[in-house]
């Protein structure tokens, strides 16, 4: 079973999109965290921080790389997170 990474004190968390040609994603974006089982399992779109629209297909691994627009906007992003969005 994979494990999930989440990212303290803030709703997103990196998905991936822009797949390459072995069908892994080229860069993994940040999104809400309540939407990502949703899209997952009924196949819904996610909007990503830096404004990407995709459905959820893959998981992170450590050192994925990180869209720079999403990483830029998530740093700029205060502490804490509210759930209820």
């Amino acid at each position: 079973m994979a494990t999930t990474q989440v990212l303290p004190d803030v709703d997103t968390r990196p998905e991936g999109t822009d797949a390459t040609d072995d069908d892994s994603p080229e860069v993994f974006h940040y999104v809400r965290k309540n939407k990502i089982a949703e899209s997952a399992v009924l196949g819904t779109h996610v909007v990503a921080l830096c404004g990407e629209v995709f459905p959820v297909t893959k998981s992170p691994k450590p050192g994925s790389p990180v869209c720079p627009r999403c990483k830029e906007i998530y740093e700029g992003l205060p502490p804490g997170g509210d759930d209820n969005d």
